[in-house]
């Protein structure tokens, strides 16, 4: 090669080498084979969603009337539907039986995948078998850590109920309890009762469980209240959902005693009662993570064979505490209807 050759290939070299960068950046945006391509010119795509071929989502929970945690927890399922380009079907009941027909409904609509709650594992059983034998993939949230590799789910995101439970009992030595209520708001439910245990054997007080119909507010009210009136040594009262533990301070005023109330999960009526005091604390468990995650891992699933855990392990999304010391910063994203 002459000198006047090898001056211009010295000068092309940095141009192709901008070219060769180009080319695998635009590489990396967009992909034939299903991944979630960004915004192109002229596609009218947004960043971050999914190119790959239309999915049916089912989502089945347990959820009763007024519950607002399902309503975080369907948020965060309808945030990662947007971004996979998935169709999200949600419907929900208390009643086991119900919530088995809802799955069934799901099964027989040939969905392409499955998020359902085991609140009563033993009433999805069949169903969860049904919707197997259809090559329907299935995921657990939010309640069934102890089954949801019994009955063949996929995955699972939720947090430990009885270590989140463990937890709250060693916060309550903490702060000084020494003779609480834990409220269940539905008999029967697995992960309830596995959050009023797990503060039993951690906490070094006295404890007792009260059931109360979580349906009827204003039952749920008066019961916590007589209670209250009964036994006016009971320092705290700990409630398993955040609606539930709003309806306890009024409780408390109700009976004119001095019990503070605790209690599991957030909302945003909820961050804004552990800021004025009358709240003392919470366990977060994530909804909107749950929700997210589920439907979230049946994309990936469905287009690169992806197993959150391996399949083996669950996807833990808490427990984490919210008192006065955090809540600022999480009644940011509360205020949202995302935490």
């Amino acid at each position: 090669m002459d000198r006047s050759s090898r001056s211009r290939s010295r000068r092309l070299a940095p141009v192709v080498a901008v070219a060769a960068v180009a080319a695998l950046t635009l590489a990396g945006c967009s992909s034939d084979s299903g991944g979630k391509k960004a915004a192109e010119g002229g596609s009218g795509a947004p960043a971050g969603k999914a190119d790959t071929p239309r999915m049916t989502v089912a989502l089945v929970t347990h959820q009763s009337p007024g519950d607002t945690f399902w309503d975080i927890v369907r948020k965060g399922a309808e945030a990662a539907a947007a971004k996979d380009n998935i169709k999200l079907v949600y419907s929900a009941d208390p009643s086991a039986g119900t919530q088995a027909n809802l799955v069934q409904n799901a099964v027989d609509q040939k969905v392409d995948g499955i998020a359902l709650t085991l609140a009563k594992p033993g009433a999805m059983k069949d169903v969860i078998a049904k919707a197997n034998a259809a090559k329907i993939p299935v995921v657990g949230l939010n309640s069934g850590l102890t089954d949801w590799k019994k009955l063949r789910l996929l995955q699972f995101f939720g947090q430990d109920e009885s270590v989140a439970g463990e937890a709250l009992g060693k916060k309550l030595n903490e702060v000084g309890a020494k003779n609480v209520v834990c409220v269940i708001h539905e008999q029967g439910n697995v992960g309830l009762t596995q959050r009023c245990d797990g503060v039993k054997k951690t906490f070094s007080g006295k404890t007792e469980t009260l059931y109360v119909n979580g349906t009827d507010r204003p039952s749920v009210q008066s019961t916590i209240t007589a209670k209250l009136k009964q036994d006016s040594s009971l320092d705290h009262v700990v409630t398993l959902g955040a609606p539930f533990a709003l309806t306890a301070v009024q409780s408390v005023a109700d009976a004119g005693g001095k019990a503070k109330v605790a209690t599991f999960d957030l909302n945003k009526d909820l961050t804004g009662a552990i800021k004025k005091g009358t709240i003392e604390f919470a366990v977060d468990q994530q909804p909107y993570l749950q929700g997210y995650l589920a439907v979230d891992s049946l994309w990936l699933y469905k287009n690169n064979g992806n197993y959150s855990g391996g399949g083996e392990q669950p996807v833990l999304t808490g427990p984490a505490f919210v008192d006065k010391s955090n809540v600022d910063r999480v009644a940011e994203f509360a205020a949202k209807g995302t935490r």
